[in-house]
């Protein structure tokens, strides 16, 4: 018998995908501007070999790329109980996102810091400029306007990677989907509007962060 496609089952409860949608944003904003300082913080400390700390950026940095994000997502949550840490599902899930992002962002805005000419540093000694103001304008901004598409793909694939915060019963979009799934048993109709959603936001993102990125960062003046 051919399958009977009913999509009114779920947008009868398309609250729950809006609600969830809506969390995984809320993730993600809050995981792009804390991942990203720590990215930034972790760059500078590695292009600039400040020591002891560039070692234990260097650890973090090897530790968090070469193990799956479910894994350190289960050990945030599951493992620092243990040491008497423990915290709810989204706290794990936002700390999870931010210690992942910073360790991308560190060797993306590396990359950046390392490309600015050593001659523009001369100019901005020669004109007299505070570190603060050399750092902002002549390092740091120039770096992430050479990295930006980089930093803004890899804060797209950390918003999808969120999916699996589900696993830990964070309510974000892929839950909602979940619980959809097993009350009305209609898991292609649920998955494919899943998947739509997730493929709208990811555009959304990158768009809004393209529309950051002319704004703030490759701006002239």
């Amino acid at each position: 018998m051919a399958y009977q496609f009913d999509f009114a089952a779920v947008l009868a409860q398309g609250d729950l995908l809006l609600k969830g949608a809506l969390f995984t944003l809320e993730l993600t904003l809050i995981g792009t501007v804390a991942g990203v300082a720590v990215g930034i913080l972790g760059a500078v400390v590695r292009a600039w070999q400040l020591r002891p700390f560039n070692w234990v950026f260097a650890a973090y940095v090897e530790l968090i790329r070469n193990t799956p994000f479910i894994v350190q997502l289960f050990f945030i949550f599951f493992g620092l109980p243990a040491l008497g840490l423990r915290m709810t599902e989204w706290q794990a899930a936002v700390l999870a996102m931010i210690i992942n992002l910073g360790a991308y962002s560190t060797e993306i805005i590396r990359a950046g810091i390392q490309a600015i000419p050593r001659g523009q540093l001369e100019a901005a000694a020669a004109l007299a400029l505070s570190r603060v103001e050399t750092f902002r304008h002549v390092i740091l901004r120039p770096a992430l306007a050479r990295v930006w598409p980089a930093l803004s793909s890899q804060i797209v694939i950390v918003m999808l990677g969120s999916a699996v915060c589900s696993q830990i019963a964070t309510e974000e979009l892929s839950f909602a989907a979940n619980f959809i799934q097993s009350r009305n048993f209609r898991a292609f109709e649920t998955y494919l509007l899943t998947t739509l959603v997730y493929l709208l936001m990811a555009i959304a993102v990158r768009q809004v962060l393209n529309l950051l990125g002319r704004r703030l960062i490759l701006r002239k003046g």
